[in-house]
């Protein structure tokens, strides 16, 4: 049976846990919004002092680092996860997931700009892009993405049209649902498909409207 000791040694661990989980989350928040907002404000945001940030986070860049890893590690986790049989379902679909965690993807593009980081952010990201490849090769090679791009160049230009959308519906402050149409619609249509094929996909694939439920 544990000691009254050990159950007060456990509490700082569990509540260390618990703050530097609140400083990532409030930076997440705090960054996509204000690139270069200080660390006093992302400590404020997560109602800490900025000595409590300290504690866990030497500097700036210990901070970039975790986020990145933080973020990179859920869009990964949701690459991994996505599939459908058909393949422009499947690419919208890894389309759709970028937009249930848009701020994560907003401060890692922010992030990738600076290069101090790029090479990190996109070494972090590789298993997200490798999935995406995987996808386009399955659509090209059964023709149902279009075959006049290469599949490595259009499966960096359909990444490209999803951060732009991400980037732009976060801006506009756009409804959940209508965001994830929007970022649907533009890999579709980068990937060949005419707004209509696109609209007819959408509304036959229940998946690509409808935000998975996260696991408690």
């Amino acid at each position: 049976m544990p000691s009254v000791t050990d159950a007060g040694r456990r509490v700082p661990r569990r509540d260390a846990a618990e703050n530097r989980e609140a400083l990532l989350t409030a930076a997440v928040g705090v960054l996509a919004a204000t690139p270069d907002a200080s660390l006093e404000a992302i400590a404020t945001a997560a109602g800490l002092s900025r000595r409590a940030l300290y504690g866990h986070f030497a500097n700036r860049d210990e901070l970039i680092v975790a986020l990145i890893e933080r973020g990179a590690q859920r869009l990964n986790l949701a690459a991994v996860g996505t599939d459908h049989p058909d393949a422009p379902a499947a690419i919208a679909l890894l389309g759709a997931r970028l937009w249930d965690a848009v701020e994560h993807v907003r401060v890692l593009a922010q992030v990738a700009l600076r290069p101090p980081y790029v090479d990190r952010v996109a070494s972090a990201l590789a298993p997200v892009r490798a999935r995406l490849a995987e996808l386009v090769e399955r659509g090209a090679a059964d023709g149902t993405v279009r075959g006049d791009i290469r599949p490595p160049v259009l499966a960096r230009l359909i990444e490209e049209s999803a951060i732009a959308v991400l980037e732009e519906a976060a801006r506009s402050d756009l409804a959940d649902a209508e965001g994830r149409r929007l970022v649907v619609l533009a890999v579709l249509g980068t990937a060949g498909l005419s707004w209509r094929e696109a609209g007819a996909l959408v509304a036959t694939t229940p998946e690509l409207t409808t935000a998975p439920t996260e696991e408690p």
